[in-house]
């Protein structure tokens, strides 16, 4: 008879486990935290790591492009400028809403899928579709109730293939590579956001074509990740029970009975708030802080700059994250680096200080993001519900980016633009604060 840690199912021994043939409740999904190492993929962990851009961009083209420039503008033409600062706040905040709902509601479906595909791909497909059409609606939307629910469809589509997407790392990334793993995602989520930005400058006066570009561009992106990095079936897993309650629990995050999670997901809020009030908020500062008369063509100025910075301080910062066993530091000068940043157009109110800051703020928030997801991953509870527990915690990453519009609009309604400034060094500052309690990660 053979013993447990000579078993072929054996999660001690993710080779053994892969060569088996596909997961089943006696392995990995059943025993594994976030801390422990998953079967290796089916086609290599170096061709994931490759693909994991293009899957990012797909689907960060779109928040680059439309909360921040595309759909301000279509607010703008279709309302005009009296009450754009209004009407955006309210577009942007049910939409919010709606996100911060969606990716915990579609982690804990994704955990339960059941297919010969694996638990993640059905959904990177399916919401990537929903998330096009809702696209095309919002294209055509010329009332602000048809702009409300056309975006708010935008947000619950393309979460349901969000959350699943960002359980690739605990699924099938070993530990010891999640820091490179982190970077190379964070490559394709900063790309795609100031890719985004920098393209939708391009649809400023044709926000309707820009809408159905960047649809095309997801669906494409999420359809070639899923046929180049196949899963492993997911037909022999038993779903755990779902209950109700449980579930509803799952968005309080305990800090007293996972206080690493916890705090991991506070600082994460923190700091994304404080940094998307600011460049979320980006097209109504240039052109009403600043006084830029025509901000489509700075915008790309802008965005190349700040794509600068983001690369070259995210390529270096999660492998020596890996190389030197520590997360907490990246974090801790990401903020210190951001903060400066935005200080510059605070103090000076003038275009070049706006210039300036882009590349700073994008190389603090570079080293953050590459090493803040490798951090995020290895928190988690269990690998029965990696995706739910990754649709909880990125709430921090996706609510302040699609609710910066409404959080800078009551800032500015309150205090006037000058104030976004302090209010995002404090919290910044506070979000990398909120790392220092994690015992799990250095």
């Amino acid at each position: 008879m053979t013993s447990p840690s000579d078993s072929p199912l054996s999660p001690a021994d993710p080779a053994l486990v892969a060569a088996a043939g596909p997961m089943t409740e006696n392995t990995f999904v059943a025993s594994a935290s976030g801390t422990d190492d998953p079967p290796p993929p089916i086609k290599g962990l170096r061709r994931l790591m490759w693909w994991i851009i293009p899957a990012n961009l797909g689907i960060f083209m779109l928040w680059g492009a439309i909360p921040g420039i595309l759909l301000p503008q279509q607010i703008t033409v279709l309302f005009g400028e009296a009450d754009k600062v209004a009407n955006l706040t309210v577009v942007a905040t049910i939409g919010a809403f709606a996100a911060m709902v969606a990716q915990p509601i579609a982690g804990q479906i994704s955990d339960r899928t059941r297919t010969r595909f694996g638990r993640r791909a059905p959904w990177l497909i399916i919401g990537a579709l929903a998330g096009s059409l809702a696209l095309v609606g919002l294209a055509f939307a010329n009332s602000l109730v048809g702009v409300i629910i056309a975006w708010t469809l935008v947000q619950i589509s393309f979460n349901f293939a969000q959350g699943p997407l960002s359980a690739v790392m605990p699924d099938r990334v070993p530990v010891a590579r999640r820091g490179t793993f982190a970077a190379l995602t964070g490559i394709g989520l900063m790309v795609g956001a100031l890719g985004g930005s920098i393209l939708g400058a391009f649809f400023y006066n044709s926000v309707a074509v820009g809408y159905i570009v960047f649809a095309v561009f997801a669906v494409a992106m999420l359809s070639l990740f899923v046929l180049f990095n196949p899963d492993y079936s997911s037909h022999g897993l038993q779903p755990e029970p779902f209950k109700l309650g449980d579930f509803l629990r799952t968005f309080w995050v305990s800090p007293i009975t996972h206080p690493d999670f916890f705090w991991a997901f506070t600082g994460r809020l923190l700091l994304y708030t404080g940094y998307f009030a600011v460049t979320g908020y980006q097209l109504f500062l240039l052109t009403d802080y600043f006084r830029i008369e025509a901000p489509e063509t700075v915008i790309p100025v802008l965005g190349l700059l700040s794509l600068v910075g983001i690369l070259i301080s995210t390529v270096v910062s999660g492998p020596l994250s890996d190389r030197i066993g520590r997360r907490k530091p990246f974090v801790f000068a990401s903020a210190a680096v951001v903060s400066l940043g935005f200080l510059l157009p605070w103090l000076w109110q003038d275009v070049t200080a706006w210039i300036i800051m882009t590349f700073i703020a994008g190389f603090g928030f570079g080293m953050f993001q590459a090493v803040d997801t490798a951090l995020i991953s290895e928190v988690l509870p269990s690998a029965k519900s990696f995706a739910k527990d990754l649709g909880v915690v990125n709430i921090a990453a996706t609510l302040p980016q699609t609710l910066a519009p409404a959080v800078a609009g009551a800032i500015v309604l309150t205090f006037g633009y000058q104030g976004l400034f302090p209010v995002a060094i404090v919290l910044g500052i506070l979000g990398a604060l909120a790392v220092w309690p994690i015992r799990s990660v250095k």
